[in-house]
Order: structure tokens, then sequence, then C-alpha cells
């Protein structure tokens, strides 16, 4: 008997993981495509092209008003879909609304704002904090960090699979060398505990689990902020410990901001601006700090010379003149 085919959207699924592209991508890909399918009465996008796309994101542009960035995800959701599922290459796609892009320099504190905003946080939130302002790391990326990638030998983190699925170095902030040691003590403990009961096993990215069976049980892949609690792993069904979701550390740090009287939209995200700006306002090479960032053009980090601490485009102002 012939196997069914898998409907469309697992199909999306299978072609995002086969790409190694993240959960969190392949969440905003399926989201969009259906999205997609739903604005014009369930068709299949296959009878469906380039015509249905520029009104779909014409639509999203003009009637719900959405950010650039948030057109630019369904675009690429749906570029997806016609190259890497559906085999179709699409012609060039013309006349569509683009969303306003608002050109806005970063949120960046000040050093006394990170001292007072860091005094108000303890345990796992106050450390992945001073990883992100210490090295300069994305929330995410320090969430993903597994222990192999902790150098305390040479004083460096190692960055895997960054934005553009890049590594990079950067470093381990000596401020924190002890506190990480002992977080690590107490994750050890549970990893073993995790063992003794049958599980422990972390997820390996690119099919290693396959390639090195026992892998995923040893301690250097085990994640250095596991999640308080084990969960089914969406594919496959094994029950893993994931590592810390995002959404906890940012509702934290938005809490000690507000306590700490901050009157900025910051979030943990401004840590990373900040790293950049502080480190640029020290007189280091922006080049240097370009390769701690993980950026592909100069040109990206370039944004902090904007905001360093010297008023408005470095101008002295002449009310404060003679």
């Amino acid at each position: 008997m012939d196997m069914q085919k898998p409907k469309l959207l697992e199909q999306v699924r299978h072609a995002t993981r086969l790409r190694h592209l993240s959960h969190k991508t392949e969440e905003n890909y399926v989201y969009y495509i259906r999205r997609y399918i739903l604005f014009h009465q369930k068709q299949h996008p296959a009878d469906m092209g380039a015509n249905e796309i520029r009104d779909f994101l014409t639509h999203m542009a003009v009637e719900e008003n959405v950010a650039a960035s948030t057109q630019n995800v369904a675009f690429s959701a749906l570029l997806f879909l016609y190259r890497e599922v559906l085999q179709q290459e699409l012609p060039r796609i013309e006349g569509v609304a683009r969303a306003h892009k608002p050109k806005r320099v970063p949120v960046v504190f000040t050093q006394s704002e990170v001292k007072a905003v860091i005094s108000r946080l303890s345990g796992r939130p106050c450390l992945i904090v001073c990883l992100l302002y210490g090295s300069g790391m994305r929330l995410i990326e320090a969430l993903r960090l597994r222990v192999k990638d902790v150098d305390f030998g040479r004083n460096q983190i190692t960055v895997r699979d960054g934005k553009g699925e890049k590594d990079r170095v950067t470093m381990l902030p000596q401020t924190i060398v002890e506190d990480l040691h002992l977080h690590l003590k107490r994750v050890r403990l549970m990893h073993e505990e995790d063992c003794a009961k049958g599980y422990g096993e972390a997820w390996l990215p690119y099919a290693l689990s396959r390639k090195y069976l026992n892998a995923g049980s040893e301690w250097s892949w085990q994640y250095v902020f596991p999640s308080a609690k084990l969960s089914q792993a969406p594919e496959g069904g094994k029950i893993r410990r994931h590592h810390l979701s995002e959404t906890p550390v940012q509702k934290i740090v938005r809490r000690a901001v507000r306590d700490a009287a901050i009157c900025k939209q910051a979030n943990c995200h401004t840590f990373r601006h900040s790293f950049a700006t502080h480190l640029l306002e020290s007189h280091y090479d922006i080049r240097t700090v370009q390769e701690l960032l993980g950026h592909k053009d100069v040109r990206t980090t370039q944004i902090y010379t904007h905001v360093l601490n010297r008023g408005g485009r470095g101008v002295t102002s002449p009310l404060d003149a003679g």
C-alpha cells in the first residue's frame, strides 16, 4: 500500500529540519505559510504564485501596518515554501508595498545603568545577563551554550551556529568565572540524577546522535543553562532536558530595568548593544568589535559609533562652549 504523502505544513517542517534551521525559524515559517493559505481562501500554494504573494505581502504592509522585519520574515517563508518544498522557481515579484523600516539607533545602557540592573538580579538570570554584557552574546546564543564551549583555560567562549550559522569566539568575563564554576557543579549534579533515571541525553545538531550514539549523554554536550523540567522533544518524542526558555529571562530583565527606574525601552539585547558601544568608547578597534559580535559586514557594527557617549554626533553644545 502506498504511503500517504505528508501534509504541506509537515513537509515544510521536514524541510526546515533538513536544512538545520532553528526551531524558532521553523515555527515562523509555518505560521506565515498558514496565514498565506488562509488569506487566499485555502487555495493550495502550488496553484498560486507571484501575484498571490504580492497581494499577501501588500496586505500585511497596508492593512495590517506590520513592521518591515515582519514582512521580510513572511517573504522568506514563502520563498522557502516555493523553492525548497514545492521545488518551483518564482518570477521576480514586483509591485509589493513595502512596510516602512524606521532608522533607529540602538538603545544603550550607561555603565552605571548596567550595574544597577545587574544588582537587582540573582541566580541564573544574573549569570546570563553578565554573559550578555561581558561577552556580547545574543540571549539565544547564551541559552544554547554547551559545557564544551566554555574554555576556562583560555578564558574564551565559542559561540556555535550564531546568526547565519557561523561560529565565533568571544571572551569569558573573569568576573563571573567563580560563579560559573559553582553553577556548572549544580548543573552536573542534575545531569547525573537525570542519567540515573534513564534520561540525561541532550539534543545534538546535524544528526550527530546517529554518528556518535552516546554523545548526547556526555557531560560536555549538556546545556550550561538547562531547563528546570524535562520535556518531550517535538521530533522523535524523546524525553530530554532542553535549554532554558528565553521568555522567563526576558521578563525578569524587564522587571529589573523597571525597578532600577531606567526610562529606556530596554531588553536583554540592550546588553549586547552596550557591550559593543562601551568597547568602542574604550577605543577598541571596530574590526575587533565586529569579530566579537559576529557581524558579517562592518557597516552593521558602525551603527554603534552613532551612540557613543559624546552627545549629539560628538559635537559640543554651544551652551557648554567657552
